[in-house]
């Protein structure tokens, strides 16, 4: 993957050239068609996605409960808290993303605190949305 992509998208954004160039190392890209899944509530979680094109939404159970778009993440919780998924999210046009290993992602987080921070943001932000759903 090429890390001057990654200066674009703003988890990766305010990374200096050798941290970028880490994540890139780290990182590959996959390509989605409409209606493939890029996960699947009570699946375990085994990867860190970052959509570079396209949406998807994200359902739990038979609730929608939001969009993602291009910049947006996802897989941090159950990566994170080594839980199953919590809900599924699935394309709703053709999607590029980004995708990283727990092992990879972990280690992102652990060293680079500003990515780190942004995670437990979105983790902190996306239990609002789980809550009443509990």
């Amino acid at each position: 993957m090429d890390e001057a992509r990654l200066q674009g998208i703003p988890l990766f954004a305010e990374l200096g050239k050798s941290e970028r160039r880490l994540v890139a190392r780290n990182a590959d890209e996959v390509e989605l068609e409409p209606g493939d899944s890029l996960c699947r509530e009570g699946e375990l979680a085994w990867e860190f996605l970052v959509i570079e094109e396209g949406s998807a939404k994200v359902v739990r159970g038979d609730q929608y409960l939001n969009e993602l778009g291009p910049g947006d993440f996802l897989g941090e919780i159950g990566l994170i808290e080594g839980t199953a998924r919590n809900a599924t999210v699935t394309a709703l046009s053709p999607i590029r993303a980004i995708v990283m290993t727990g092992h990879a992602f972990r280690r992102i987080c652990n060293e680079m605190p500003s990515v780190g921070k942004q995670i437990r943001a979105a983790i902190e932000e996306r239990r609002h949305w789980l809550e009443p759903l509990s």
